[in-house]
């Protein structure tokens, strides 16, 4: 669609001049003359066919036509504005809402950001931990993200654990975490230390029951049967139903558990956990960065998300 519009400056001119009825005080406002005011509306009037002020001796009036004008006027300066602002905060950094699954915040995410924040202290960052970041079960498909609004000042990406099926993304496959057996180094050295697999009759094996379908889910049943270990009740043992629960019982010494090999990452560089076995499970879900098309140009983005795949691609797993 093309437009037939007047000097934008003219436009300023009139809407300074209607607010303050005074090309004195529109002048001063806009760091020009009097008489370059009176220039500008003068052409304006002349662009449009009729008077936009009744020029008394000592005061000017809007015209009916200047007062039917000026609203639309000053709401489209002000939509001008608004849009001018919104560009330069995207540039120069911004809001950022970054929504991922409380496991991966907490034992991932927030021992990486230091390294984002270093590089980008122009971005104001605002990290959501939920349950709802990890797909359904039964979902081939995730949606609902076509609802982010373009002309909202807030950015939003959404870090997803599941199938990478999301319509109306860009989608990135951050890393699909291999599964392990972790416990406290204090196991090693108790009374009952923990030797080989088979060790694991004389400790209680602590499940994660965040992922909500069971074939999805890493269990000791398979990890048991990888090792080679049989007379061991696979089900026995306290029961979790939040990641970060199970692996904080795990630091604190309450036997062993599975977990995600990059999510223990930090504990076990730290000595809180180690990793007595070198079996694993692996899973076809994985980490995604989910981009809403809508932002997904916008700088903010294009940054976060050229970080995010440079740390997923130090993952080991």
């Amino acid at each position: 669609m093309s437009y037939r519009l007047p000097p934008l400056n003219a436009l300023r001119a009139f809407e300074a001049a209607a607010r303050h009825l005074s090309f004195k005080k529109a002048s001063d406002e806009l760091s020009v003359t009097p008489t370059a005011i009176s220039h500008q509306i003068h052409g304006l009037e002349d662009y449009l066919g009729f008077a936009l002020f009744h020029r008394l001796t000592r005061a000017l009036e809007l015209t009916v036509e200047g007062q039917a004008m000026l609203p639309k006027v000053r709401e489209g300066l002000e939509c001008f504005a608004a849009a001018v602002e919104s560009t330069r905060r995207h540039e120069s950094g911004g809001r950022l809402l970054v929504a991922s699954p409380p496991v991966f915040a907490s034992r991932w995410l927030i021992s990486h950001l230091p390294g984002y924040t270093a590089r980008h202290p122009e971005v104001q960052l605002h990290m959501t931990a939920s349950p709802k970041m990890i797909d359904p079960p039964d979902a081939l498909q995730v949606s609902g993200f076509e609802t982010i609004d373009v002309r909202d000042d807030e950015t939003e990406l959404f870090i997803r654990f599941g199938r990478g099926r999301y319509p109306g993304c860009r989608v990135d496959r951050l890393f699909s975490p291999a599964y392990t057996a972790v416990c406290s180094p204090r196991l090693l050295s108790g009374m009952r230390p923990l030797n080989v697999p088979k060790d694991l009759r004389y400790h209680d094996l602590l499940h994660d029951d965040t992922t909500p379908e069971l074939m999805d889910r890493p269990t000791w049943a398979e990890w048991l049967q990888l090792a080679g270990v049989e007379g061991i009740d696979d089900n026995a043992g306290t029961h979790f139903s939040d990641s970060s629960l199970a692996l904080s019982a795990v630091i604190d010494g309450l036997d062993i558990a599975l977990a995600s090999v990059p999510l223990v990452e930090a504990e076990v560089a730290a000595g809180r956990l180690i990793v007595p076995f070198d079996i694993l499970i692996r899973r076809p879900q994985a980490y995604y960065l989910v981009t809403p098309e809508a932002v997904a140009e916008r700088p903010v983005i294009g940054a976060f998300r050229e970080w995010l795949l440079e740390e997923a691609a130090k993952v080991q797993g």
